[in-house]
């Protein structure tokens, strides 16, 4: 993978101008009778954007973090704010709508519609949110290199191909911000490399924010910062432009 021309060694790192902020977000679970702590005290921002990368070892919390960060998931107490509104003062609809607009989500195992063709999977955030833009479709299908594909379902595609489709479907409304939970995670290392980069290259285009989870090396590399977590904090003994390229 080709590095990320936009990473600098003096990037604004100002919570107070970030485009996300999470400030001492907390989560617990239950399990038989024990409740274990895996998300504590946790402050953290993204600004506008900016390729987050978040890493750790299994059980560290960093997918239950993302979770939080996209309110797909709920803090026990703590707040995320995305452009200035509290995620958490709104009701699900409201949710719904950020999401849609705002956000985008590429996920380790694909989460393609079964019973739709690749345009439709990348066109379905457009129409749920009743604002079609078959050109915009088009333009991303061409993007990610899947015109002979348009029409196959998800079950005809390799795996690349399925995650390329996932990448198109995140950046296709545009949003202020993308997560990405192990987005290489199910790929050999050449299909890893080329979605990756799409990726990349495609929110770089709309200026999306990017935060991935991820155990890959590589993909740090590329980042603009590096947060790293374990036993459910933020692991401040790591330095977290370790992996730029000043």
């Amino acid at each position: 993978m080709t590095s990320n021309n936009s990473i600098t060694s003096n990037l604004a790192t100002s919570p107070n101008n970030a485009l996300l902020r999470a400030t001492q977000l907390n989560k617990t679970v239950t399990v038989g009778e024990q409740k274990l702590a895996i998300i504590k005290d946790v402050d953290i921002h993204v600004d506008a954007g900016e390729f987050v990368v978040i890493m750790g070892k299994s059980g560290s919390g960093k997918s239950t973090l993302l979770g939080l960060l996209a309110a797909l998931d709920y803090p026990d107490n703590g707040s995320v704010e995305l452009a200035g509104t509290t995620l958490s003062s709104l009701d699900e609809d409201a949710l719904a709508a950020i999401r849609q607009r705002d956000m985008g989500f590429v996920f380790q195992s694909f989460h393609l519609l079964p019973t739709l063709t690749v345009a439709e999977n990348i066109a379905f955030p457009l129409d749920i949110a009743r604002r079609p833009d078959k050109a915009r479709v088009n333009e991303l299908i061409a993007a990610v290199g899947l015109e002979p594909r348009r029409n196959s379902l998800p079950n005809q595609l390799s795996g690349g191909e399925q995650q390329r489709t996932a990448v198109a479907r995140a950046l296709v409304s545009r949003p202020k911000i993308v997560f990405a939970d192990e987005p290489t995670g199910n790929l050999d290392e050449q299909n890893a490399d080329q979605v990756m980069q799409l990726l990349l290259d495609l929110r770089q285009q709309t200026g999306s924010a990017l935060v991935v989870v991820t155990h890959d090396p590589a993909l740090a590399e590329m980042a603009d910062r590096v947060i790293t977590m374990h036993d459910g904090m933020i692991d401040d003994s790591h330095d977290d432009k370790q992996f730029a390229h000043g």
